[in-house]
Parts: C-alpha cells; structure tokens; sequence
C-alpha cells in the first residue's frame, strides 16, 4: 500500500521527500474483521476512503492531531465513531481502527475482537444447522468494487433466508440463535456497541475515581481550612469541570442520534447492503426474463425509486434494535452526568459553607475591632483627664504640703482623682458595649 519514491542518480533528495510525503500520507491501521484475527495495515487516506466510502472532511475526526468533540456519523457503508479515545470506522464486514501504543487501545481491541468472534460463531453454528457450511473472510485493502463484494459477503454470513424479500420489513440481518427466540445483532452494531461501551466505562472509571478523592477532601477542607486542602478542591474542581464537559458532548450525540431517524437508519450498513444485493438480483432476473414486454420494463423503470443507485433514500429500516442500543448507553452516560451533577452539587454545598465559615469569622473580627476602637476611645478619655493634670499651671492643688495632714489630705486627692478616673472610663465602656449589644451592631 505504501507507494516508493522513484528516480535517476543524484535524486537522492527527491526520493527522500517523496518518501517523507508517502510517510506523511499512510499510517497504521488495526483491523478487525467480522471473522478472523486482528492485523495490522499500512494505508494511505485515500485507500481508506476507497475502501469505506467516506469522504476526507470524515477521516479528519479520526487525526489524534486534531480536536474534535465526540461524534457518531453514519455514511452510506461506514460508521464514523469518535467517542473519547475510541476512534474507529465501522463498515458492514470489519472495523479499522488507528494504530496506537496506549494499554486502553489494547483492552479495547482485545473487547472487540472478543465480542465480534463470540458472535460470529454463534451466527456460524447457526447458518451451519440451515445451510450444511459457512466459510471465512479475510482480505486486505481492496479496491472500492471488490470491498463492496467483500462486504456483501460478510453480509451474506450475517442474514437470515427470507421467504418473502419483497415484502419483508423487519431487518433481514438478524440471524436467529438455536432456541429460536433471541436475535444477534448485525456487525456494525455489534462494533457500535463495543465502542459505546468502551466509552461509557471510560467516563465512568473517571467519574468513580474522581468521587473517591473528591468527597474526603471536601470533608477535609469543611474541618480545617488550609492553603494546601484549598489546592486539592481547586485541582478536583477543575478535573470535575473537565470531565462533565466531555461526558455532556457524549450525551448530547447520542440523544440527536435519538431524535434523529434519518441517522439511525444510515446505520443501517448490513440491511442496505442486503436490500441493494436483492435489488440487483432482482433487476437481473426481470432483464433475463424473456416474457416480460418493452413496454412492462419500461413501466417499471420508470416505478423504481430515485435511490435504486445504492443511496436507498426512500429505503427507511425497523429502527427498534439500533433505538434500543443507543437508549440504553444513554441511561449509562445520563447516570455518569447524574453523578457529576450530585458531585458539583456537593462542591457548590461545600464552597458555600467554606464562605459562610469565612463570613463568620470576618464578623468575629469585626467585633473585636470595634472592641478594640471603643476600649481605645475610652482610655484616650482617661488619658485626657492625666493630660489635664499635668498642665504646669500654678494652683493650690500643686503646692507642696508642709504639714503632715496637709500630706495626708494631698495622698487622699491624689488616689480619689486617679480611682475616679479609671472606673469611669470603665463605666464609659460598659455603656458603650451595652448600646452596642442593644443596637444589634455587637453580639
């Protein structure tokens, strides 16, 4: 697939940069078809769009380079999933998947192939017990014609022999298990399934792991308010917001998946393949057959449908199976936001009573400031009395005593004005916080 840079003597250049441009234009590819192992495979973009029929501006939300919000597109033979760090492209006979070295993109593929393999041996057994044989496929990266016969292939593994094809309107995919009840999905929903698993338990890891650390730190920052359990609940707020703005995007992909038909029947990948084979079955057998008129084919030409060249738009498929999925993963990932909901909830609670303590002990201190300024205005009343005594003026209460009773009449005045002037200012006090209370400015 990788295309080698050509040229003469002295082109050693060149054939570098053709070589870094071929480098450039393929990458790895995991494959996992619907019957055999995994394989790697090196391919350009444009083999993989010949190969899945999706046009470029698809295959850029699959570049890791590149930032796109979680989507799920259906194409006419492929499923475009971006889903977290599930990227994949799903077609109706295998799923390609870019290469990675990340252990999660090992577990994943490893599902994959365990959920594929399982069903494919129950849908084997059982074409097996109608049919006497069933047989494998696995082919690498063929042209656009021969991957469609490729898909019809694996389509034919996957179906089930209906009486009456014209008139059938249930989904012809889906192969009846031996007890003659349960139904296995087609390959591309089995994959589906898988990636929106994969997905869902992602997020929820996330969200269980986040819960874990989350509420005793914010029990720890309600006991004791400090710099570094501060950090602690403005890191897990951070991640919090992170980790509900991805899982919000995966929710609202797959409620417009919901409320969107069109979409769902896009998916459809086996079935219309199914319906396209039957068309051109049928179309053989009306041009073969000698008894039918000019006249009569013309009449039906004109009856056919303007989608019977492989766009099947008025075709619409029993939506049921793919609404149940998706409903399902849905009430998953709307669980996962309930979560993150209760969790930021939590936070909220917790940042209003970190205010609320804060706000308290502010009050506190304002309280004690206004102690502080009023036992400061008294004392400064006091300390004005002292200044007043200590003017140098000449009046009788400074002249020396000469008698012993005069001294003892000069100590008596002495403590008198001194004791005066501190129970007033004490009394002073008193009335000021007893106002203060009374007004409501203290408590």
């Amino acid at each position: 697939m990788r295309p080698h840079a050509t040229g003469t003597g002295g082109g050693g250049v060149g054939r570098r940069k053709a070589g870094a441009a071929a480098a450039a234009a393929s990458r790895e590819w995991m494959v996992v078809p619907a019957s055999g192992p995994a394989r790697v495979e090196e391919a350009g973009k444009y083999a993989v769009m010949a190969r899945t029929g999706l046009p470029a501006r698809d295959l850029r939300v699959l570049d890791p380079l590149l930032s796109y919000p979680s989507t799920i597109l259906g194409r006419e033979r492929a499923i475009v999933v971006n889903l977290e760090r599930v990227k994949a492209v799903i077609t109706a006979a295998e799923v390609l998947l870019p290469n990675s070295k990340d252990p999660a993109f090992a577990r994943f593929v490893r599902d994959l192939q365990t959920r594929v393999l399982a069903s494919s041996s129950d849908q084997a057994a059982d074409l097996t017990d109608m049919e006497g044989e069933s047989s494998a496929v696995a082919s690498p990266f063929p042209g656009p014609n021969s991957s469609k016969g490729h898909e019809l292939e694996m389509t034919k593994k996957s179906t089930t022999v209906v009486p009456e094809m014209t008139s059938s309107t249930s989904m012809p995919n889906l192969a009846a298990a031996k007890d003659g009840y349960a139904k296995v999905l087609p390959f591309e929903f089995r994959a589906l399934e898988v990636c929106l698993e994969s997905a869902c338990r992602s997020l929820e890891e996330e969200t269980s792991t986040l819960e874990q650390e989350a509420y005793p730190a914010l029990d720890e920052l309600t006991s004791k308010i400090s710099t570094l359990n501060l950090e602690r609940v403005r890191q897990i707020k951070s991640r919090l917001v992170a980790i509900s703005g991805r899982v919000q995007k995966v929710r609202d992909e797959l409620e417009h998946l919901l409320d969107d038909e069109m979409d769902m029947a896009e998916m459809y990948l086996t079935e219309k393949l199914t319906q396209q084979e039957i068309s051109e079955a049928s179309s053989r057998v009306e041009v073969d057959d000698p008894s039918q008129t000019e006249e009569d084919r013309a009449e039906d030409y004109r009856s056919e449908p303007d989608g019977s060249n492989g766009s099947f738009i008025d075709y619409k498929p029993n939506i049921e199976e793919l609404e149940m999925l998706l409903e399902a993963y849905f009430v998953q990932i709307d669980g996962t936001l309930n979560k993150l909901s209760h969790l930021r909830e939590y936070v909220d609670d917790t940042e209003d009573y970190i205010n609320i303590m804060l706000d308290d002990k502010q009050n506190q201190l304002l309280q004690m400031g206004v102690m502080l300024s009023t036992a400061t205005v008294v004392i400064t009343a006091g300390v004005a009395v002292v200044g007043l005594f200590g003017m140098n003026i000449g009046i009788s209460l400074y002249d020396d005593p000469t008698t012993e009773e005069e001294k003892r009449a000069a100590n008596m005045k002495f403590w008198e004005t001194t004791l005066g002037t501190v129970a007033g200012c004490m009394i002073l006090y008193i009335v000021a916080m007893g106002w203060g209370k009374r007004s409501g400015l203290l408590q």
